[in-house]
């Protein structure tokens, strides 16, 4: 069947930062700084046409191997962006969320975030999802764990086991999968991104990268997304 609507959810790798900074001689921060600014639009506009639920990978599992004052500056800039946004957000009924290992996360890094989290708790419109110290072979290894303790302590058998059981076992069992996962940066790979939920999500590779991604190039991903067949292994009726 022809999808008529918009999905409900896009998940976002956001990609190109580093070689967006480095191809005008700055640092790669100032290409991180610059990616902060568009995911700002980004939310601002999947507020406007009413996308339920955004979730960016932000930071992901593997990030901590990059140079030490990389990825410290990745932690401040978090800070700085929750701390300048949270207010806005909370303005325009977003609410702030996570998923991934927080635990790893600095400490003060991980009170910021948690303090905008609590804030924006009642909020209803726009669910912004921030995948943060994020893996997804580790999200599905810590649900087969958390299924094993299950069965363990008796709570259902092996056999009850089933792919919904998994998926109330993973970060966030309330949230839809994805329908849309766009990648920007050039890269045609999910690279260790949702790799249960994004099951049969539409992929959206452009070659734009991040810093240089807007709104209207958004839009042209949910147009695509719009005349896709998306028929889930049923035969198309003729």
């Amino acid at each position: 069947m022809v999808s008529a609507k918009q999905p409900r959810h896009i998940a976002v790798i956001m990609d190109g930062n580093g070689r967006w900074a480095k191809s005008r001689g700055w640092d790669r921060t100032a290409g991180h700084r610059a990616g902060t600014d568009v995911a700002r639009e980004i939310v601002r506009h999947c507020g406007k046409v009413g996308i339920e639920h955004l979730t960016l990978y932000t930071f992901s599992s593997e990030n901590w191997n990059r140079p030490p004052l990389e990825v410290r500056a990745l932690m401040s800039l978090l800070v700085e962006m929750v701390h300048r946004e949270v207010d806005d957000l909370h303005r325009n009924n977003v609410r702030l969320r996570a998923l991934g290992d927080l635990d790893r996360l600095p400490e003060k890094t991980r009170l910021v975030l948690e303090d905008g989290m609590e804030k924006t708790a009642g909020n209803t419109g726009l669910q912004l999802h921030l995948a943060l110290s994020y893996g997804g072979r580790a999200e599905i290894v810590e649900a087969a764990r958390r299924l094993a303790r299950g069965v363990r302590a008796g709570r259902f058998s092996p056999d009850e086991i089933d792919e919904q059981l998994f998926a109330r076992s993973l970060h966030s069992p309330d949230v839809p999968d994805p329908e849309l996962l766009v990648r920007t940066g050039g890269d045609r790979r999910i690279s260790n991104f949702l790799l249960w939920q994004a099951a049969y999500a539409e992929l959206w590779f452009t070659d734009t990268l991040w810093p240089d991604f807007g709104p209207s190039e958004l839009d042209q991903a949910i147009d695509w997304f719009r005349s896709r067949d998306r028929r889930f292994g049923r035969v198309k009726e003729s």
